[in-house]
């Protein structure tokens, strides 16, 4: 399967681009390549209106921009396809909007309706308003151990959430009744007016004030729910997260938002994780950083140290005669797995010579014949309080 296109560049802006001018650039890009605008080379139009949709519904949601600048376009294929805890098609979000009222993109369809009534013969839809919507999406956070990041782990949470109310099934009527269609604006949720300008007609859409963009109004609300269709309730949420994983990374549990509404599929979960920090181990990219003190005589003479991994293990290393304090080692493959990938990093340590602050008689005569030999100043006598 190739690869997406970096949605920055489906939309000729930079990393850096702030929100009015993601929104620029996809107006812009939107009114050139819709399909009603291009009806001699529709099929294209229709393939690069849809790129930049998908483009823009990504980077203009704060935490999946998020998630893009973190894994790419192709998302992180490491974490697995369906029902992993980046869930999706392989992926971190998926592109579920078409040509109908731009799908689930906000009131973009209100933008166009005024480019494409008339002079391009375009059409109008309300099945954003009154159709299937998703659910609204969810942000926590967790906190875990660095041992935890190290060797993934299985958490638990309490969040709150809407649910379906079981005593209306979500319709929001009491039982044994149903919502009416508004009788204002016909069931569209919506209320149009024409003006005419020197540029022609041009149609604008709001929404309706009766029934506030449902298309319905409900006469006899449930009792449980008062109307609304959802209840509050705290469930526990299970889930993995994966060997790896660094500060401030995020764990999506798709579906587990608020319900949809109309039938419309649940919002996800965004769990942003963050990772306590510990008082021996360090961590830069994938590599697990350390400082081992040493005492003079290993570091003059070399040792075989026991150097303590993140697990709880021990990784027994010879360090050779002569190593000066400051010196690095490197063992291969014992840092953090790559969340994206079968490679991982390394464990680095720096050495410390440690110099004894306390000396017995018998240490300080052999230190003293060792700085003869070496042809050393021999240390300094402590003097009395007289000389």
């Amino acid at each position: 399967m190739a690869s997406k296109r970096d949605y920055y560049e489906v939309l000729g802006v930079q990393k850096t681009a702030t929100d009015d001018e993601l929104k620029k650039a996809y107006r812009k890009l939107a009114k050139k390549y819709h399909p009603d605008a291009n009806p001699d080379n529709k099929e294209e139009a229709e393939a690069k209106f849809k790129e930049i949709n998908e483009a823009y519904e990504t980077l203009s949601d704060p935490q999946k921009r998020k998630m893009y600048d973190q894994f790419g376009p192709d998302g992180p294929q490491g974490f697995g396809g369906n029902g992993g805890p980046f869930g999706g098609q392989g992926g971190y979000y998926s592109y579920t909007g078409g040509f109908d009222g731009f799908g689930d993109f906000g009131d973009f369809s209100d933008i166009f309706s005024s480019f494409f009534t008339g002079g391009f013969g375009g059409r109008q839809s309300s099945k954003r308003q009154t159709g299937p919507r998703k659910g609204a999406d969810l942000n926590v956070h967790v906190d875990i151990s660095f041992e935890d990041a190290f060797l993934g782990v299985d958490k638990e949470i309490i969040i709150t959430r809407n649910e379906t109310c079981k005593e209306c099934s979500g319709t929001g009527a009491k039982p044994g009744t149903k919502p009416m269609k508004c009788p204002t604006c016909q069931g569209t949720g919506q209320v149009k007016q024409v003006q005419n300008t020197i540029l022609g007609s041009v149609q604008t859409t709001r929404t309706c004030s009766e029934c506030h963009g449902t298309g319905e109004i409900i006469k006899e609300p449930c009792e449980t729910c008062r109307g609304k269709g959802t209840v509050r309730k705290q469930p526990k949420i299970k889930f993995h997260i994966p060997a790896g994983i660094d500060d401030n990374q995020t764990v999506v549990l798709r579906k587990e938002g608020d319900p949809g509404e109309k039938g419309g599929p649940n919002g996800d979960l965004y769990i942003t994780v963050r990772v306590k920090k510990h008082n021996i181990f360090s961590r830069k990219g994938n590599n697990v950083l350390c400082e081992i003190p040493i005492t003079i005589t290993q570091a003059t003479l070399g040792a075989e140290l026991e150097i303590p991994m993140v697990d709880g293990s021990k990784e027994k290393y010879k360090i050779s005669e002569g190593t000066q304090t400051g010196t690095k080692f490197t063992i291969k493959n014992k840092g953090f797995k790559n969340v994206n990938s079968t490679s991982q990093g390394d464990f680095v340590f720096t050495v410390t010579v440690q110099t004894p602050k306390r000396l017995t008689k018998e240490q300080r005569e052999l230190l003293t014949q060792l700085a003869k030999t070496m042809n050393e100043q021999p240390p300094v006598k402590k003097r009395g309080l007289f000389g």
